[in-house]
């Protein structure tokens, strides 16, 4: 079971490591079950492969959003 401040430090190591990648569009916590995951947010399904499946024992769970634009 991952609780939250595991998650929230995966989350940071994650997001520092992706930041330069331009089909990251977010990377944020998540609820799966009784844990807690990273969520990272793609623009093109073919940037999966770039995102590893955990950090430091957290998974890694990635969604196609598409191209984010503000409204």
């Amino acid at each position: 079971m991952t609780d939250r401040a595991s998650a929230r430090a995966a989350k940071s190591t994650l997001a520092a490591r992706l930041s330069a990648d331009p089909a990251v569009a977010g990377v944020g916590l998540a609820r799966q079950d009784a844990d807690y995951v990273v969520r990272v947010d793609l623009t093109e399904a073919d940037a999966d492969g770039r995102v590893p499946r955990d950090v430091d024992g957290v998974r890694v769970v990635t969604h196609v959003v598409g191209t984010v634009r503000a409204l």
